[in-house]
């Protein structure tokens, strides 16, 4: 079948040049048409349950919100897991479902769950359901900032109030409507608020309550529609419109009458725009601004949409008053353009070593461009398959694509083509005619078409592990299995179609083919070795059976990590204060700390976020900022060599001397990343389970105590469950008995007074402003004033309704201070409560620095278990990125014996002897040698990427072999005996065998050296190849045929008898 396959092509050529054409143009569309990324999306199926609950204490959100809602989701279709968080005024579950599981599919069973719960939360609460996002969905964020001269039309200042309003009112509303865009939560400013702070004392004097005064400005601010009239043949709409159209007509509203006196609210009240009582702040370079950030709708592509809203920002900004700007701070576009300029480069530069490498074999310029050729058409090939299964092109999927590997089956043919074509010249002592040109090449390509597809095909065969690896792993490098397989399946069917018609239309006239001067000295270096190796056989195989013992040794010590961190060029800092940190105090703090960064000459800019944004993706207390370093590109630096771990280095001293804070330092994906995998932010996390909060931190701080002690641990924090100071109001029961009270009626006091009620809205075209009640600042931040809040006494329910009115007019007390009804305590409580699958948890987090992570993780849990002593009914688990490694390792254990089986099994059927496809197969073990000893050198630990690394090797070992053995056998059949036909066999195959190798290390050799963004994950991978393939060629060549004559020393003996 190849036969007739490749006989047509070489008839039909200009037909199949054709056909390559088409392949381009498709190619070229589709390449117009491919995602581009930085890494791929690893985000699990989940689901976010955020519910408000203000004022209430982080034990009772769990109580009442968290609890119900978690009972609620037990038993829902796919679900893997639930974590919750509980704290102050915020309660969040986060629903995990198994991969697979449609987003909206679970959105909706969750919406289901939620509803059916809603009666058994408490009155006012209402749960909502996160954005359609990623973790990795932060793609883009901007400030929105007055210059300091810059003045209102009344002439004011710009308040943090009218920045907030704007981003509220103006930018958002067009970000939002950007395809792609699900989400623009907003941070810092104040949300504008109409206040009205009523006086307590003229409440008291007058007869009124704070309820009183919501009651008549809800009353008092609505429109109301009394249906239709018709009146001679024409409809008459009915509407009695009420509603208030400024703070003047607010003032105006009635309260009541006194002695015939109307009671307007700005008698006892003053009405004013006021501060919302935020949860959140965002600095930048020691300044408050308003921070916007854009989240990405899932399956949409990072670059496009950051780009669209980029655009649309500056739309927005020309929208703006003169002296106020909306500044982009953060793009997700920046790290995935210079990801991919290094991934370019990589390819590109692969390409041209390879070009430039087939010249120098080859001798023969015009073969050289044919086989170069087969590079841009099997990337067009693998990039129309991208396209057509959804995969992007990032620093994973084309991360391992290496074009030696492409051109090996079109080097070994135009390789033995251009052998022939030499050798059918010399024997006819002329150029040779069209007719035999055309034999010549299909015989020449069918002679070695097998070995050829043979070797891709276990190349392909090798990556299919990759495809076992399931969860975050999988997504991670399914991308990365799937381009290369497209791009040797590509390759495949080049080298069946568009190689022998290339060679049939454009190798006329006379063929030069004898050696390159590089051949020659490689042919006159290889000679006396082989000669060498054959003679002292035994000590060879020897050799190389200690080698790859020694090599099995040296790879147990290299320690393993799950994939090398990419260095996103940008720091993201984790600043921790003393829980209970006010907000204020915490913005004054921050401010410090990025002024001292802001210090360093390689920083360009530092953002802050202090505690929860509008929406409350990423719940954190007032006491926690996410702190943003952006910095300068390298060739800005006064020291463009200095090292990023010394800069940070020099970071965390500098700040270390600011108190009051403690650091965590990672990069802004990564952080994202972590918390995605594991629900942490942080390298490794040892959780501890149990029901008592104050047993969980004791046993927590023991914990905290063994981690610091490890080697590698940085960063070691217990997170913080207590210390949240309380001002608690307990009603007096017996007091509330005896004023014939009920505690509600001093709860709800106490809540309108201090945390503001919503009476209604104030309108102002589209936007609209809440309108509260609540008491003066003042009065609100002093304990001792509070104790003098007035509650209203329960009505005399006996009394007549002439009396009842007339009770203010004789003065009988109508109110109570709340001292007589209440105790005031100040306390502390917990700070937070975090529970997964139901249980409460505590968990010690720590980053690893200059050491392995699988060798710290193990030397962690010996420890753990030797240090300290758990309670009955409490236990540990361990989490983070390391799970992963683990999870992979034990799936790859198990599929990668099945994978070399499959290589036997399609060995065996290539040659049908076990004897020469264990020969062939040798080739892996002795390839990998080189690989471990290639990390040992450069220092690099084991780790999934060196793992691929080590799939590919296998496969370009097998290939060269087969070459090999495959030339050796023809041989024998033609009548050569045994150590004829290995010498000539491995001098012959001598060209293709280091074409092969060369080609494949060099196109690996600008992914192992280069240093741009991305070039960590690439290095562990392009580093096993390189040095695995060398070490693969050199026992290739000596290795092989010695093993070939001791293993055929029987047909040696029976060729020696024959011609004896």
């Amino acid at each position: 079948m190849l036969d007739h396959t490749i006989r047509f092509a070489i008839a039909h050529r200009w037909l199949m040049l054709a056909l390559t054409l088409a392949l381009v143009l498709v190619g070229a569309w589709s390449f117009t048409r491919l995602a581009i990324d930085a890494t791929p999306d690893i985000t699990n199926v989940q689901v976010q349950i955020n519910t408000e609950a203000p004022g209430y204490s982080p034990l009772e959100a769990e109580q009442r919100v968290t609890f119900p809602i978690e009972s609620a989701l037990a038993g829902l279709p796919g679900l893997d897991y639930t974590r919750s968080i509980s704290r102050y005024g915020l309660s969040q579950v986060t629903v995990v479902f198994e991969d697979g599981i449609d987003i909206y599919f679970a959105r909706q069973q969750v919406a289901e769950r939620v509803q059916q719960i809603r009666s058994q939360l408490p009155d006012g609460l209402e749960p909502g359901m996160g954005p359609i996002a990623t973790g990795m969905g932060e793609i883009f964020m901007y400030t929105v900032e007055a210059d300091a001269r810059a003045r209102k039309a009344d002439g004011g200042e710009w308040t943090a109030t009218d920045l907030r309003t704007l981003q509220d009112w103006v930018i958002r509303p067009q970000l939002r409507n950007t395809r792609g865009v699900t989400e623009v939560n907003t941070i810092g400013g104040f949300a504008r608020q109409i206040h009205i702070t009523p006086d307590p004392a003229r409440l008291v004097a007058l007869g009124f309550t704070l309820h009183d005064v919501v009651a008549a400005v809800a009353a008092n601010n609505r429109n109301v529609g009394a249906g239709y009239i018709e009146r001679n043949g024409q409809q008459f709409l009915v509407r009695a419109p009420g509603q208030v159209a400024d703070m003047a007509a607010i003032g105006d509203i009635v309260l009541d009458r006194r002695d015939g006196v109307p009671i307007r609210v700005r008698d006892v009240a003053r009405v004013g725009e006021g501060p919302e009582l935020r949860s959140g702040a965002a600095t930048q370079n020691g300044r408050e601004v308003v921070l916007g950030t854009v989240f990405m709708l899932i399956g949409s592509n990072s670059r496009e949409v950051a780009q669209a809203a980029a655009a649309r920002l500056e739309e927005a900004d020309r929208s703006l008053p003169a002296g106020v700007s909306a500044n982009p701070v953060y793009d997700r576009t920046a790290l995935v353009d210079r990801t991919i300029r290094t991934v370019a480069k990589n390819l590109a530069e692969g390409a041209l070593l390879v070009i430039v490498v087939l010249f120098l074999l080859l001798g023969n310029l015009r073969a050289a461009l044919i086989t170069a050729a087969v590079i841009p058409l099997a990337m067009l090939f693998t990039v129309t398959g991208m396209v057509r299964g959804g995969v992007s092109g990032n620093l994973m999927s084309l991360g391992a694509l290496d074009f030696g590997l492409i051109v090996d089956g079109a080097v070994i043919i135009i390789e033995n083509c251009l052998r022939r074509f030499g050798e059918l010249q010399h024997a006819t002592g002329r150029v040779l005619t069209e007719e035999e040109r055309l034999e010549t090449t299909a015989a020449a390509t069918v002679e070695v078409i097998r070995p050829s597809l043979f070797g891709l095909g276990i190349i392909a065969a090798v990556y299919l592990p990759i495809f076992a690896l399931t969860g975050v792993e999988g997504k991670m490098f399914h991308p990365m299995a799937i381009t290369v397989v497209l791009a040797l399946s590509g390759a495949m069917v080049l080298s069946l179609s568009f190689v022998p018609a290339s060679i049939a239309l454009f190798l006329r006239g006379r063929v030069r083919h004898e050696d390159t001067r590089f051949m020659r000295a490689a042919r006159r270096c290889y000679e006396p070795l082989l000669r060498v190796a054959l003679r002292h056989r035994a000590t060879v195989i020897a050799g190389a059976l200690a080698l790859v013992a020694g090599c099995g040794a040296l790879a147990l010590r290299l320690g393993s990590e799950f994939i090398p961190g990419l260095d996103e060029g940008d720091i993201a800092l984790h600043a921790m204060r003393i829980p209970g940190t006010s907000l204020d105090q915490a913005i004054r703090m921050q401010a410090l700390l990025e002024q001292r960064i802001k210090e360093f000459p390689e920083v360009e800019r530092v953002f802050g976020k202090i505690g929860t944004a509008e929406v409350a993706t990423d719940p954190m207390p007032p006491s926690v900022a996410d702190t943003f370093i952006m910095l300068y590109p390298r060739e800005r630096w006064p020291d463009p060599r200095k090292p990023k771990a010394q800069l940070v280095a020099e970071i965390e001293a500098a700040v270390e001397q600011l108190p009051g804070n403690m650091y965590e330092f990672t990069q802004p994906i990564q952080m994202r990343m972590n918390e995605l995998i594991s629900g942490v932010r942080a390298d490794v996390a040892v959780k501890l389970y149990g029901d008592d909060l104050e047993t969980l931190v004791e046993v927590g701080e023991q914990i905290e105590a063994v981690v610091r002690g490890v080697p590698g641990a940085a960063d070691v924090k217990l997170e913080q469950s207590t210390g949240l100071p309380l001002l608690t109001i307990i009603p007096d029961r017996q007091a509330l008995v005896r004023f014939g009270m009920n505690p509600g009626v001093v709860q709800d006091t106490v809540a309108t007074a201090v945390g503001g009620e919503v009476a209604s809205q104030l309108f102002e075209g589209d936007r609209r402003f809440d309108i509260v009640v609540r008491l003066p600042e003042a009065l609100r931040q002093d304990p001792a004033a509070l104790a003098d809040l007035p509650v209203a006494l329960g009505e005399e329910r006996n009394a007549d309704e002439s009396s009842r009115a007339a009770a203010w007019a004789a003065g009988s007390p109508q109110t109570v201070p709340l001292r007589e009804v209440a105790r005031i305590e100040i306390g502390s409580g917990p700070n937070q409560i975090n529970r997964e699958n139901g249980k409460r948890r505590v968990v010690v987090t720590a980053n690893v620095r200059g050491r392995d992570l699988g060798g710290f993780v193990t030397e962690l849990r010996q420890r753990v278990q030797d240090e300290v002593t758990v309670p009955a009914g409490y236990w540990i688990d361990y989490g983070g990125t390391f799970e992963q490694l683990i999870s992979a390792s034990q799936r790859l254990a198990v599929v990668v014996p099945v994978t070399l089986a499959l290589i036997l099994a399609l060995l065996f059927w290539a040659f049908g002897s076990m004897r020469d496809t264990l020969i062939v197969f040798s080739g892996v073990p002795l390839a990998l040698t080189g690989g471990v000893v290639a990390l040992a050198l450069r220092g690099i630990p084991l780790s999934i990427s060196a793992g691929v690394g080590f799939i590919a090797l296998s496969g370009v070992a097998v290939l060269n072999g087969l070459v090999m053995i495959a030339f050796i056998r023809r041989l024998r059949e033609e009548g050569a005996c045994v150590a004829d036909a290995v010498s000539e066999g491995a001098l012959g195959r001598l060209r293709p065998v280091l074409m092969t190798a060369l080609v494949a290390s060099l196109g690996f050799l600008p992914m192992a050296f280069n240093v741009g963004a991305g070039s960590e994950v690439q290095r562990p991978l392009a580093t096993v190849v390189i040095g695995g393939i060398i070490s693969s060629t050199l026992l290739t060549l000596l290795v092989l045929p010695a093993l070939y004559r001791w293993l055929h020393r029987d047909s040696e003996t029976h060729d020696e008898m024959l011609h004896g």
